[in-house]
């Protein structure tokens, strides 16, 4: 990938938006690619040496970066010896460790922020899995569907790669699953005036547990998905198009509008609802349907949009 610095910004902080110290290993594919959306992956690796990102790109990522780093340097400080597991009630923290585990032929990989773990009355390990994120108050206000299935397949990693070499347990099992969320755009007064708005710039939010069967079947599926657009790929067929979600697409809206008038009177959320607004008044009215915007695409977060059939077709027209 070509890295450009359209802003100008002084070296050092270039230098510093530079770092990048990941790595999903010898791995397939990583937790973090395997939920995204096959074709992004396929067409970044097919174009990998025409990507281009402006170095202002990587603020949130290194601001992440480093905030992770003093969690993970406050936890670790706080680490006794692993005489810990003597004992039923004790508890081992285990910071940034990448596991690897096989499913369908391909090796998956990812790294779980914190591991938290006790020893159950039946020797087995519980295990409560926390991810770090620096995040908008949006996110924690709306929810995000992909922390569900990151933590989920976090989960599997744990069950599938850990064993009975680890500490002579019978088990691993994943009993809990949470992000903390650092929001960097909170504001106090907001807090104060608004009820939905978090208390404080941190959020722990807890994270629905998916039953073994429900993470097994997921993460089966994922892999069957990207190798399929891979195959498509490699035999010039057809790379399945990506879902709404994970192009960041914004709900449609149904306008009600004014013959003669650029404006709309009123966006509604469903057809039925604009079509009676507009029923009610005179016959100079109409509705308009407005489609919601792809962010991901428009704004080339993917950073692929300009080799994608499936959003240029919709910008050129097929």
């Amino acid at each position: 990938m070509k890295i450009t610095n359209q802003h100008n910004l002084p070296d050092v902080v270039v230098q510093a938006l530079s770092i990048d110290k990941y790595s999903k290993g010898d791995a397939d594919a990583s937790v973090t690619q395997l939920i995204d959306s096959p074709r992004v992956k396929v067409i970044q690796e097919e174009m990998r040496e025409e990507l281009k990102s402006d170095i202002s790109d990587n603020v949130f990522s290194v601001l992440g970066t480093a905030v992770h780093g003093v969690f993970e340097e406050a936890i670790t400080s706080q680490q006794s010896d692993s005489s810990k597991f003597q004992h039923s009630d004790a508890v081992e923290r285990i910071c940034e460790e990448r596991l690897f585990a096989e499913e369908s032929g391909w090796k998956i990989s990812g790294a779980m922020d914190l591991q938290q773990v006790t020893i159950g009355p039946h020797g087995e390990a519980q295990v409560k899995i926390s991810d770090f994120k620096v995040t908008s108050v949006w996110s924690v206000i709306f929810g995000k569907t992909s922390w569900e299935t990151q933590l989920n397949a976090y989960a599997w990693l744990v069950r599938h790669a850990k064993g009975r070499e680890h500490y002579d347990l019978r088990s691993w099992k994943v009993s809990e699953l949470e992000i903390i969320a650092v929001l960097r755009d909170w504001q106090r007064r907001k807090a104060e005036q608004e009820d939905n708005y978090p208390s404080c710039p941190i959020a722990v939010i807890p994270v629905k547990l998916w039953s073994e069967d429900e993470q097994d079947i997921y993460m089966k599926e994922r892999v069957a998905i990207h190798q399929k657009a891979i195959y498509e790929q490699l035999t010039h067929g057809a790379v399945p198009f990506c879902t709404d979600e994970e192009r960041w697409k914004q709900p449609d809206k149904f306008a009600v509008m004014k013959k003669g008038r650029v404006r709309a009177i009123k966006l509604h959320d469903n057809l039925a609802d604009a079509d009676e607004h507009a029923g009610n008044l005179n016959g100079d009215h109409y509705v308009e349907e407005r489609a919601g915007r792809c962010t991901r695409c428009a704004d080339d977060w993917c950073k692929v949009s300009q080799w994608c059939d499936q959003y240029q077709s919709e910008v050129w027209g097929p």
